[in-house]
């Protein structure tokens, strides 16, 4: 039978993934702010009450509770020299039984942008989940025009799979995404799709 370890902890060479604490608070808020322009048009509207003490209290609950049941890995990603937030990186909606699989979501502050941190955590994330959770497949979505989440996608050896059709709803807008896997015996070759 499977068994959950305690806490999940991933090194990379410059990066620890862990779960996020409640002393994050302040770094996720000042982040997340700094670069509200940046990350907005990729993600669902934030909620009022987005950078509150308790709405964080509440993902670090959600967060912690996730990893517990098995459903998922939301994790932070923290710069070992300095500890310095990044982003986070999160493995959800882990199916057992005949799909082993799991979904990957991902965001990046902007002044950590474009120096192979979000492709550090991919790699890592997707080994883990392979090896220590033993899924056999990753999916992963994002936005036709986001060609710089769709390239780390495509640099972690994610291939493209197709177009979901009013996907998610992003930016206050139901929005197509298209649609990646990494599986952990792919016999796929390349695709020119895109």
């Amino acid at each position: 039978m499977f068994k959950r370890k305690p806490k999940v902890m991933i090194e990379t060479e410059r990066l620890t993934l862990r779960l996020p604490i409640s002393q994050d608070h302040n770094q996720w808020v000042d982040l997340r702010k700094s670069g509200s322009e940046y990350l907005t048009p990729w993600e669902p509207v934030w909620a009022q009450d987005h950078f509150s003490k308790r709405a964080f209290s509440n993902r670090v609950y959600w967060a912690r509770k996730t990893h517990e049941s098995g459903r998922g890995e939301p994790l932070f990603m923290i710069r070992r020299a300095d500890n310095a937030l990044v982003g986070a990186i999160t493995l959800d909606n882990i199916r057992r039984g005949p799909a082993q699989t799991g979904t990957l979501g991902y965001w990046t502050g902007q002044e950590f942008s474009r120096q192979g941190y979000m492709t550090e955590a991919i790699n890592a994330i997707v080994h883990y989940a392979f090896t220590d959770l033993d899924l056999s497949r990753v999916e992963a979505a994002c936005l036709p025009k986001n060609t710089p989440s769709r390239g780390v996608l495509e640099k972690s050896g994610f291939k493209y799979e197709g177009v979901a059709q009013a996907y998610l709803q992003i930016n206050g807008r139901w929005r197509n995404h298209v649609l990646y896997s990494n599986l952990r015996h792919d016999r796929r070759g390349k695709t020119d799709a895109g």
